[in-house]
């Protein structure tokens, strides 16, 4: 059964896969409730063009015996591996706690296994074993692209940056500058080898470990083109701690200040119950939820995934 569903949902991507060149998709997310976990491909750039696959399992209720949480866990890998002609070697399991939130950056194993993949124009280095998540949202796909070439001869500036994928996206596209701000030295340095692998590096491309709110509120910098995409929330021993609900308000204000005159603020969160203050943003220009177009085709069924908005001043 849940083979089948595999290979239809392939089916049904094949051609978007194949006009956009995508690499690295989503291929099931829960499409059946008995087999509750989502199941990424990522294909190696380059050399071997190894397929590896990613599989975040869904906690399940309490109520379900241990005994068919292993059996359904088992049919999905074994369904999953066979689809994609994936070895055992080459498979990732994880489990995730629907409806949490909170930081990207757990340590999850110690294998130190990364390889590079391709999205849009850029290449990018990708660890599948090492953390809870993977050094690519998947689901930031198109809104990255976008970014990208907005940000052409422009300044862009990327806040909680995670490993600057969109910084670095930004920078091939013919971003005049970049800067990359995030509190984890371990992110940070995954973007510098991110730029590096892309042939980017230099002045031109700022990598700033900071609170970004504390450095919004304190710098007179000004960018053309900012990217933000805060944690649900985040208790850092580095940083006071943080809540998006609370902050947002706050946060928009202190990123929009930094705007130059024509700029965009792009704004997104994932917090499933997050509610936009319609007043306080009333102050901006304009303010336009994009979330609709920036849901790519692997995630339709998870619309809720992510929200956006484009802010300007």
């Amino acid at each position: 059964m849940v083979a089948n569903r595999l290979q239809r949902n392939l089916r049904k991507l094949k051609n978007w896969r194949s006009g956009e060149g995508v690499a690295c998709f989503r291929a099931y997310d829960a499409d059946l409730p008995e087999y509750s976990a989502a199941v990424d491909l990522y294909t190696e750039d380059g050399g071997e063009q190894r397929s590896f696959l990613h599989v975040q399992e869904y906690a399940p209720p309490a109520e379900i015996p241990e005994a068919d949480v292993r059996r359904r866990r088992n049919e999905l890998l074994a369904a999953a591996r066979a689809t994609f002609a994936v070895p055992p070697e080459r498979l990732a399991l994880k489990t995730r706690e629907r409806g949490k939130g909170g930081s990207k950056y757990g340590k999850y194993l110690q294998q130190g296994e990364r390889f590079v993949v391709r999205e849009n124009d850029a290449r990018l280095w990708v660890n599948l074993f090492d953390y809870l998540d993977t050094g690519l949202f998947l689901d930031h796909r198109p809104l990255r692209r976008r970014m990208a070439k907005e940000a052409k001869g422009r300044r862009f500036l990327n806040l909680f940056c995670y490993t600057g994928v969109a910084s670095v996206q930004a920078a091939v596209a013919g971003a005049a500058s970049t800067t990359s701000v995030d509190l984890s030295a371990t992110y940070l340095q995954w973007c510098a080898d991110n730029l590096a692998l892309n042939g980017m590096g230099g002045a031109s491309h700022q990598l700033v470990q900071a609170d970004a709110l504390a450095l919004l509120e304190a710098e007179r910098g000004r960018y053309d083109v900012i990217f933000c995409d805060p944690p649900t929330f985040s208790n850092s021993a580095r940083a006071d701690d943080f809540d998006i609900q609370r902050e947002h308000v706050r946060l928009l204000r202190a990123a929009a200040a930094r705007l130059a005159q024509g700029g965009a603020l792009y704004f997104s969160n994932n917090f499933r119950r997050f509610r936009l203050d319609a007043d306080a943003v009333a102050q901006f220009a304009a303010c336009e939820e994009i979330s609709a177009s920036t849901i790519p085709p692997d995630f339709e069924r998870n619309a809720r995934i992510h929200r956006a908005w484009r802010l300007t001043t």
